[in-house]
């Protein structure tokens, strides 16, 4: 198995606890609320929205997966600090074990944040992930978080 990290870090003009609020706590209903073209809707196969959580996210019709299954691995509301896997689902595209994502929402003293992403890859053997997939990857974390920024930004 090869693992392959990428790092995001976006800036935003939104109080930290409010965008982990929206970006963690919240986004089972705000996501698909405000990119139902993004995620459909998810819902809780085991738990009660903490860690060792079991969700299935089901995407939107402007996605090319139907579903992913998700569990929560950490979260940490004082530290805004949220780590979650991806084990199952067509987004692992037969040649990922497993996609793991660690967020960690960072206050600025200018009041906003900055939004820290970690995302590795657990490719099945020596499977290679282009640069290009990372990149959309990259882009699509960002568009979901302006979508939220701007969201909260429009109903403070």
């Amino acid at each position: 198995m090869v693992s392959i990290t990428y790092d995001v870090e976006i800036p935003s003009s939104i109080p930290a606890a409010n965008m982990f609020k929206a970006v963690v706590l919240d986004a089972d209903t705000l996501i698909p609320k405000i990119m139902p073209q993004a995620i459909k809707s998810v819902e809780i196969l085991e738990g009660d929205g903490g860690v060792g959580t079991v969700k299935i996210i089901h995407f939107g019709d402007g996605s090319q997966y139907k579903s992913a299954k998700h569990r929560v691995d950490a979260i940490d509301t004082e530290n805004l600090t949220h780590s979650y896997t991806i084990v199952e689902g067509d987004a692992l595209a037969g040649v990922l074990e497993s996609i793991t994502y660690h967020v960690k929402i960072v206050p600025t003293e200018d009041g906003g944040c900055i939004c820290k992403n970690r995302s590795i890859y657990h490719t099945k053997g020596d499977v290679e992930i282009s640069e290009e997939k990372i990149k959309e990857g990259k882009e699509k974390a960002m568009q979901m978080l302006k979508a939220i920024e701007a969201y909260l930004q429009a109903n403070a």
